[in-house]
């Protein structure tokens, strides 16, 4: 295969998104042993689990960049906003996203078929979380749903990345899904929503010119932080209200930390175009979160 079109696959697949999507994988699997689930569960079954993801989850990101590439022509990108822009960088079809995403997705309803059948490695309730993961993932972008050119993209993601993505790990490790662990997501998958509000504000111009319509193009800016803001504080009253039972003292000190680093994002918020304190808020609150399970499960930490 042409060595540009490699580059292109790799750059198209969004690597640095991928290593966050683990990164949120991991923080379910540790929650899940955080909260005495993990059994005889082994390093094989969370290994499957992430191979299965890492695929699907490319496959989304092939989708999201063949479905952007007029926006991405358009937009100046910034390190955490735009798309990759190597379709448009390399003057390659955007059919190669298309394809790349269709040869993905197999690959990870194939693994997730395997672990499945025969000795699972993966529970049905795993199983469904990853393949209602690639279905919406693909509506975020493509039709029927096109639900980031409808508004309903930044809620839709949120819900995936922040609150499914975890309760898969969570499942890949427990079997099943528990009411605990889903409220467990909330400042989570809260953050993730703050995220998106800012990382899509430097594209709205672009997203505009070409019919996307998401919160950005159509909310006015005192909206829009408005919604920031009570993001961030329902983050945080989440996290107090959640502590005891739902979130260890360890964990809850590890999510409220973190949110700190939307004060500033407040302030600078529809001022600035550069994205960074919600994104830097999102990855410390996905890494602290990890290892704050992680201490619980190992006994170093009380559990909840």
């Amino acid at each position: 295969m042409d060595r540009r079109v490699l580059v292109a696959l790799w750059r198209l697949s969004r690597p640095s998104q991928l290593a966050l999507i683990a990164l949120v994988y991991a923080f379910g699997v540790a929650m899940a042993y955080g909260r005495g689930h993990g059994g005889a569960t082994g390093a094989l079954r969370v290994g499957f689990g992430l191979a299965a993801l890492l695929p699907v989850a490319a496959s989304v990101h092939y989708a999201n960049e063949y479905a952007d590439v007029e926006t991405d022509a358009l937009t100046d990108r910034t390190p955490f906003s735009g798309g990759s822009g190597a379709l448009v960088d390399t003057g390659l079809p955007r059919g190669l996203a298309l394809r790349a995403g269709v040869v993905a997705g197999g690959l990870g309803l194939a693994l997730v078929a395997f672990g499945v059948a025969g000795d699972p490695v993966l529970s049905p309730t795993a199983a469904a979380l990853l393949a209602g993961i690639l279905v919406l993932g693909w509506q975020y972008s493509v039709g029927p749903l096109r639900l980031a050119w409808n508004g309903l993209g930044a809620p839709t993601n949120a819900l995936l990345g922040g609150v499914a993505l975890p309760l898969y790990g969570f499942a890949v490790v427990a079997g099943a899904v528990t009411f605990p662990a889903a409220l467990a997501t909330l400042p989570f998958g809260v953050v993730v929503f703050v995220n998106l509000l800012e990382t899509t504000w430097p594209d709205r111009r672009a997203d505009a010119a070409v019919g996307k319509r998401t919160l950005a193009t159509r909310w006015s800016p005192r909206n829009l932080r408005a919604a920031y803001g009570v993001g961030g504080a329902v983050a945080a009253v989440a996290a107090v209200a959640l502590a005891g039972r739902v979130l260890p003292p360890v964990v809850t000190g590890a999510t409220l930390l973190p949110l700190i680093g939307l004060v500033p994002g407040y302030r600078r918020f529809t001022r600035r175009d550069e994205p960074l304190p919600a994104v830097a808020t999102m990855v410390a609150l996905a890494a602290a979160t990890t290892v704050a399970w992680a201490l619980v499960a190992g006994g170093i930490a009380p559990g909840a």
